[in-house]
């Protein structure tokens, strides 16, 4: 698979932004998608983030594996990053995500508050790659539509502040991808969660790829979605059998979306692409 390269001028130009206004907050969310904690975090902006306090949200938890969505916070916590999982959708997101700002910054607003300085708004930054679900995000803790909200990566491209409520006041940003992908696994992880646009990747590579993961970790999800299929198969010969029994003849594209947009739309339920046990090494 060729090495991923790509860099939309808006996502330079939010990346400057981000460097620009990183002094005036006291904190910064980065947003993840819970499905992938690592492979959704972006390495250029942990190094403008630098030793600023932050905020790891793992969104759409609903979506994820509970099991390992435990394993990923109770790692991130071992690291000394305050880390919250979250369904940006429910109504208790506001709160959770203001109680997980207070405590993140107590030892600031008591030091402040011993000079005699009463800190009454938090303000943080939101980052994130793209499709990780800022917008939606952002609409709920402004309380109303204030953020364009879309199933594809790339549909937020300014940045605006907003005030959640009175301890609570948020810059947003666009998503924001990095240059290339050195580990084209990443890469496949990104594609098949629609992180990135369906485009730059091949789809039989993607399918072939989460073909080959759901094997090894979910197998039984896929028994039950497509009847008949016989594990002990390769990847390829996998497709070429389904496609056939679906009556899709030869079109094995037909397959590749179908394969995708399921795992995509939870029909093989609650999964996370990232595990624990393969970080070789910690940061």
């Amino acid at each position: 698979m060729a090495l991923i390269q790509w860099f939309p001028g808006h996502m330079s130009k939010a990346r400057r932004q981000v460097q620009e206004n990183i002094k005036f907050v006291d904190f910064v969310t980065i947003l993840v998608d819970a499905r992938l904690p690592l492979s959704s975090q972006n390495p250029m902006l942990t190094k403008i983030v630098g030793d600023k306090p932050k905020l790891l949200i793992l969104n759409k938890a609903d979506l994820a594996d509970p099991v390992l969505l435990k394993e990923w916070k109770a790692y991130f916590e071992a690291q000394g990053i305050k880390t919250l999982s979250i369904n940006s959708k429910e109504q208790s997101t506001v709160k959770r995500v203001t109680e997980a700002a207070k405590s993140l910054m107590s030892d600031k607003i008591t030091r402040l508050r011993e000079r005699g300085i009463q800190k009454e708004t938090l303000r943080t930054m939101i980052i994130g790659i793209p499709n990780a679900g800022k917008s939606t995000l952002m609409n709920r803790l402004a309380g109303k539509k204030i953020a364009v909200v879309g199933n594809k990566p790339g549909v937020t491209k300014g940045q605006q502040w907003l005030k959640s409520n009175k301890d609570l006041e948020i810059l947003d940003t666009p998503g924001i991808l990095w240059p290339k992908f050195e580990d084209q696994v990443v890469g496949l992880k990104l594609a098949l969660t629609g992180a990135i646009k369906d485009q730059l990747l091949p789809m039989d590579e993607v399918t072939i790829f989460g073909l080959n993961y759901f094997k090894e970790f979910y197998p039984e999800r896929l028994k039950e979605r497509y009847k008949g299929i016989n594990l002990e198969e390769e990847a390829a010969e996998i497709i070429m059998s389904l496609t056939q029994k679906m009556g899709f003849r030869d079109d094995y594209d037909r397959f590749y979306n179908l394969f995708v947009k399921d795992v995509r739309d939870g029909k093989l339920g609650l999964y996370t692409l990232d595990r624990v046990e393969q970080i070789e090494t910690l940061d």
